[in-house]
């Protein structure tokens, strides 16, 4: 890899991660596209880290209200869910739903990494998914807001988010698409995934930090330009992406998901050909 193809990638996963069109897809799909050589996963951990830090940065408020009042709650009520203040009810939820994720990312995260990491994999999942975010797009009553969500909403969702680890699902398209078939509003469902979506990326971030100690300093000058790119360009799609939303459909998202699908697996057949 040079600093170009590190940027190239950086802006890649700060689009692709918070749009819902899958950026553990596109990380596979525009290595192959250009026949770049795998980043590896010290890269894609830098990568994540960066869109990690854009998420705490632009939501930090939020979780500050959460944890200002769910700790002296636990405290005081401890599981008695019922006595804690919204903003600590809602923390809980978050914990809840971060469950399937990552029960799923324990279990299979390796066996992911090794078999499912293959472009037509990629493309077929990117294709397919956006069926169910077409329907959830054209047929999900909208009407709820993010302050209306309960626990068999966060445990449908979570499900889903766990059901991304799939490249090419994507985890913000997964979760944002059951947040609406839960009827909420596309901008609500949204925020809630951009939330639900935090605790993951620690954790996947955890699990993965030791790959960041192998590498060497041109790796770590490439690491750094892609934190950055990722974290500058995350930060301003989780903004324009919420604003988008309040007003408008999935179906440029839609579009995109069945054009770049389409263009991977007429690329791979020319190939193999």
């Amino acid at each position: 890899m040079d600093f170009l193809r590190a940027a190239i990638l950086g802006i890649v996963q700060g689009l692709a991660e918070f749009l819902p069109i899958s950026s553990s897809g596109h990380l596979i799909l525009v290595p192959a596209l250009f026949k770049w050589p795998d980043q590896g996963l010290a890269f894609d951990v830098g990568l994540h880290l960066g869109t990690l830090l854009a998420l705490l940065m632009y939501f930090w408020k939020d979780w500050w209200r959460m944890v200002r009042a769910g700790v002296p709650d636990f405290v005081r009520h401890q599981f008695r869910f019922r006595r804690h203040s919204r903003d600590s009810q809602f923390l809980w939820l978050i914990a809840l739903g971060s469950v399937p994720a990552a029960i799923s990312g324990l279990l299979f995260d390796d066996w992911i990494e090794e078999h499912l990491r293959q472009p037509w994999l990629v493309a077929l999942a990117l294709g397919g998914f956006t069926f169910v975010m077409l329907l959830a797009d054209r047929r999900a009553r909208m009407s709820r807001t993010v302050e209306s969500i309960g626990i068999r909403d966060v445990v449908l969702i979570g499900l889903a988010q766990a059901a991304a680890l799939f490249p090419g699902v994507s985890r913000s398209g997964a979760t944002l698409s059951m947040g609406m078939f839960r009827h909420l509003t596309r901008d609500s469902a949204a925020r809630f995934a951009f939330l639900l979506g935090t605790p993951a990326f620690v954790g996947a971030a955890l699990l993965k930090a030791g790959d960041l100690s192998n590498s060497s300093g041109h790796e770590l000058a490439e690491l750094v330009i892609g934190f950055g790119c990722s974290f500058a360009v995350g930060l301003a799609v989780i903004h324009y992406l919420l604003r988008f939303l309040r007003t408008r459909t999935l179906m440029p998202f839609i579009l995109y998901r069945f054009g770049v699908a389409a263009l991977a697996l007429v690329i791979g057949a020319v190939r193999v050909a």
